[in-house]
């Protein structure tokens, strides 16, 4: 009887062997067939987090967004840059923008001159080419991180970093497909007449002005007439964009994909088709205004029509949006009577110092207050300038309506999706990657503290809410603290002289020695125009 129950026994333990296998078996299976997520990141221009309507904006109603936010994760201290070509830069490699000698800005404006007849393409993109530092073999830009992993790449929009590029340079940056810019100073203007499509040159009918249409930024002088005059601006660039992205979902709707699409909405100069029937009828606003709300609208309205198509497709569920910007606030819509350009207190009737006196929406008439309160403005090392709206969504990985407020970085994006796909990236990055705490699980470590450069010099916020800046211009140095002066008002560097003797030496180190290397300029910043081929410039 004994050994017919030990047989028994044996028998059972075999066939819950089996059947723990073939769970095993099963589970395995399933996680090889669940496709990895596509991504599409949404990179806005100069959109200051105020301008939401989730972080408080109250004219401009942004409810596609807003539900991103609400059924995804929101960050509430994300750090861009405080400029576009150095905030771009870093998002893409990973490294903060006080290693100038990591990457080259370009100048811009030599592709204004093909439809100039001034330059062949040709020669605009060998000129730029030549100019180009050449990128070691062992750098990953983010783009690459995907490809790494069997992803399709793509960009739409405005250049991925400039202020200028070519076709070989994009396709070391990983884009697979691109169709958008090559010049910063075009996407000033919406209308362009011609684009880069995978390195080839498309014109886009009707549109014939070499400016790409680009306007001034007043109200008054004939600013209206300028704005309204449609001659050779037929076709609006952020339509054609969204005409891409939709053909790119489509055609790769059965591949992983990441798409990217740094949208030149809402920078300035303000431009837009027609005004949104929000702000027809609103007369507390003036024309211009009525121009730029309507171009946060039509970026809201546009990632709406993304998500829209997702779900069409079948991709919502297994496909992550982040939405973010790559800098804070500008003005482009001064009036007389109301804005001024440049910015005064209207308090005073002076310009700031930005040492006693500095940039809020309220001083300066601004009906948008796009920092949401914040001190500074794009440019700036305050607040203002560098905190952006970061949100991530991804249905039933992500869990809706969290706030995160450990300090992020654009140059952890990188780390992060290389944490999801388990891609390998240099060890020199400066990111961290903050995959776990964005899904719910125990935080990875954090930075101990975020550092940018401005115009004004470099900065350091540490991971507890104290921030050094430098004011290079006087040789200047201030403290703050962030969790209970939310407007830098208070400057502490006396009542705390020890913390801020540290902090000096931490931004001096982050630095590599050199302070200088925090104080961008556009002398110091940005390489000259590179020179055309027989011609002596």
């Amino acid at each position: 009887m004994y050994w017919v129950l030990i047989k028994i026994m044996r028998s059972l333990s075999n066939i819950i062997l089996i059947l723990f296998s073939l769970k095993l078996l099963l589970a395995c299976d399933t996680i090889k067939s669940t496709p990895p997520p596509n991504v599409i990141f949404i990179y806005a221009d100069d959109l200051g987090r105020g301008l939401l309507s989730h972080e408080g904006q109250n004219i401009i109603k942004t409810p596609h967004i807003d539900k991103l936010a609400q059924s995804g994760v929101r960050f509430e201290h994300a750090y861009g840059g405080m400029f576009c070509a150095p905030a771009r830069a870093s998002l893409l490699t990973g490294y903060h923008d006080l290693h100038p000698n990591n990457w080259e800005i370009s100048r811009a404006g030599l592709y204004s001159d093909i439809t100039r007849g001034k330059y062949t393409r040709d020669q605009v993109e060998m000129a730029y080419d030549a100019q180009a530092r050449l990128v070691p073999e062992n750098e990953v830009f983010l783009a690459e991180v995907f490809k790494k992993a069997g992803y399709v790449t793509a960009q739409v929009g405005k250049l991925d970093w400039g202020f200028a590029t070519t076709h070989k340079q994009l396709k070391r940056h990983g884009w697979d497909y691109y169709y958008g810019y090559y010049d910063h100073q075009r996407c000033h203007g919406f209308y362009p007449p011609f684009l880069f499509e995978n390195g080839e040159m498309v014109t886009i009918e009707g549109n014939t002005r070499a400016d790409c249409g680009k306007t001034g930024e007043i109200d008054e002088n004939g600013g209206y007439e300028d704005r309204w005059n449609m001659e050779g601006k037929q076709v609006y660039s952020q339509n054609l964009f969204l005409e891409k992205m939709i053909g790119f979902l489509e055609k790769y709707k059965d591949s992983s994909f990441f798409l990217y699409h740094p949208t030149q909405l809402p920078h300035g100069p303000v431009s837009i088709p027609e005004i949104h029937p929000d702000f027809k009828s609103n007369n507390e606003l003036t024309e211009i205004e009525k121009t730029y709300a309507s171009m946060v609208k039509m970026l809201d309205e546009h990632v709406g029509i993304l998500v829209e198509e997702l779900k069409e497709l079948g991709l919502y569920e297994n496909t992550i949006i982040v939405f973010s910007g790559d800098n804070g606030h500008e003005i482009y819509y001064p009036s007389e009577g109301k804005i001024n350009k440049p910015m005064l207190n209207m308090k005073t009737g002076k310009k700031f110092d930005n040492i006693h006196t500095k940039y809020y929406s309220d001083l300066v008439g601004d009906v948008f207050n796009g920092n949401d309160g914040m001190a500074g403005m794009k440019r700036d090392n305050w607040e203002g300038a560098v905190r952006v709206p970061l949100i991530y969504h991804w249905p039933g990985k992500i869990e809706g309506g969290k706030t995160i407020h450990t300090r992020v970085a654009n140059y952890d994006m990188i780390s992060t999706f290389a944490e999801l796909l388990n891609v390998t990236i240099p060890e020199d990055k400066d990111g961290h990657s903050y995959f776990s705490e964005l899904i719910g699980e125990e935080a990875s470590e954090a930075h101990e503290h975020i550092v940018f450069s401005s115009f004004h010099g470099p900065a350091l916020v540490t991971q507890d809410g104290w921030k050094i800046r430098y004011f290079a211009p006087k040789n200047i140095w201030q403290l703050y603290y962030l969790p209970n002066d939310y407007r830098e008002e208070n400057e502490l560097s006396k009542q705390h002289a020890e913390r801020f003797e540290k902090l000096k030496l931490q931004l001096v180190k982050a630095c590599g020695g050199d302070l200088n290397k925090g104080w961008f300029s556009y002398a110091s910043g940005i390489l000259e125009k590179p020179t055309i081929l027989g011609e002596d410039r």
